[in-house]
């Protein structure tokens, strides 16, 4: 899976993995584990992420074609 929210994270205003963990309820342990492809977050969780950094899902997330084989 592409995993942008690292990048996204830091070029949308600068907003921290404390900031971004806060917004979204969970810890910044687990901000940093899916910016680092540790995990992948659950659909609740990647909304929420999305709609804190005003972009879509698929921004953030998206499958590649290894995904689909």
């Amino acid at each position: 899976m592409r995993n942008n929210l690292g990048e996204i994270r830091r070029m949308s205003g600068g907003m921290t993995q404390k900031e971004l963990a806060e917004g979204a309820g969970v810890t910044r342990q687990t901000i940093i584990a899916i910016e680092n492809g540790r995990h992948n977050p659950s659909v609740k969780l990647a909304l929420k992420l999305a709609r804190l950094l005003a972009v879509r899902v698929e921004d953030l997330f998206a499958l590649t074609e290894e995904d689909y084989e």
